[in-house]
């Protein structure tokens, strides 16, 4: 499984890019491929779990535009080994 943690420095470009960003995520969820996400309750950023290969998991970040829109920052991406699943 991996993580990914995001930032959001407060601008609304990113917002122009959440609709399909969030249609990809309900896609993945569907085939199991996310496992959880969504937003901090403050918007100050967002975290997302991914059931993928380390191949898979680089294939998601770059097919999606809004990882790398205006007011989006990657702060982390890590395998996580889960104790329970």
């Amino acid at each position: 499984m991996y993580l990914l943690e995001l930032a959001f420095d407060g601008s609304p470009d990113r917002l122009a890019v959440r609709p399909a960003h969030r249609e990809r995520l309900r896609v993945l969820h569907e085939a199991g491929r996310v496992v959880m996400a969504g937003p901090y309750s403050d918007e100050t950023g967002a975290l997302l779990l991914f059931d993928v290969t380390a191949k898979e998991f680089d294939a998601i970040i770059d097919d999606d535009p809004y990882y790398r829109a205006p007011g989006v920052t990657i702060v982390r991406r890590q395998e996580w080994v889960p104790l329970f699943r």
